[in-house]
């Protein structure tokens, strides 16, 4: 049982956002991504795309490619076309040695949005998760013949975000869909991570900890329903250690189920009021301690 620690440059460089530390070097991200002791780095929008280029930069800093979020148009795309326009991805991804391909749905996803309330989420019905899941499988499917784990990421704003969201998704897909474990999108979305490690542990492929506070989204989401980056804007995302969600019981669910891979540090906040390295710092302690104290080895 064996697992590394990355992180995700969303906290030094948020393309959703470009205001926030869109204006920071790569270099200066990969440096203290480095100087803070992450073995990996997921992709960013400033990345270059080209692994001749790529493979050597990271290289100096030290670091491997985790990965990157993919996002999917399954909604609107045949599984076939899906498979067709994600090649550059994919072969990105393989040249550089990654285990795992992160993929979103986003044909219809409101995150990014600025005008969209959270309420306004988008949901499918059964006939939808059905098709959906079909097509998701087949992917997935694709994808595992080329060598990856596929890594679903249910996040706010998008048509896995509840409950019910992940129970259809999960009914409605087959063995090859794993799932990106995400903490902080989980317990927001009325998810316990804890337990959805411990029920489904042959579709955990890929963690994201983020931690939360939840007095900030409530706040965001009762003044007549805000949205997702707005409440990203008012802090209701953070580092572990730094929020509300048990990490010890996090870490020990996943030493339960043996998972070997990629737990990843990962926070939506303002470079300019929260420090990236000095967060970064305070989540990779935290997450350090609590694996050592559940008996999961780091590699």
């Amino acid at each position: 049982m064996t697992i590394r620690f990355g992180v995700s440059p969303i906290a030094w460089i948020n393309d959703d956002m470009p205001e926030l530390g869109g204006d920071t070097p790569l270099e200066s991200v990969l440096a203290d991504c480095q100087a803070i002791g992450f073995s990996g780095v997921e992709l960013g929008g400033v990345f270059p795309r080209d692994p001749a280029v790529l493979k050597p930069l990271l290289d100096r800093y030290g670091l491997s490619l985790v990965g990157g979020w993919y996002s999917g148009n399954l909604l609107v795309h045949s599984a076939d076309d899906e498979i067709a326009a994600l090649q550059p991805h994919l072969a990105l991804l393989k040249a550089m040695g990654c285990s795992v391909f992160i993929h979103a749905e986003t044909s219809n996803a409101i995150h990014g949005d600025r005008s969209k309330t959270l309420s306004a989420t988008p949901r499918l019905d059964a006939e939808g998760w059905k098709e959906f899941g079909a097509r998701l499988t087949k992917v997935a499917d694709y994808i595992a013949s080329q060598g990856l784990k596929f890594a679903y990421h249910h996040h706010l704003g998008t048509v896995v975000e509840r409950p019910e969201d992940l129970e259809a998704f999960l009914a409605n897909t087959g063995p090859s869909v794993g799932l990106t474990v995400d903490t902080g999108h989980a317990a927001l979305g009325g998810l316990d991570p804890v337990q959805v490690i411990r029920s489904y542990p042959h579709r955990v492929a890929h963690v994201h900890c983020k931690d939360i506070r939840s007095e900030v989204f409530h706040k965001v989401v009762s003044r007549g329903g805000g949205s997702f980056l707005e409440g990203v804007l008012a802090g209701m995302f953070t580092v572990p250690g730094d929020g509300y969600l048990d990490y010890a019981a996090v870490m020990q669910a996943l030493a339960e189920i043996n998972y070997s891979g990629w737990i990843i540090v990962e926070a939506e906040q303002d470079p300019a009021i929260a420090n990236p390295r000095q967060y970064g710092e305070m989540g990779l302690a935290t997450l350090k301690k609590e694996a050592a104290a559940a008996g999961l080895r780091a590699a």
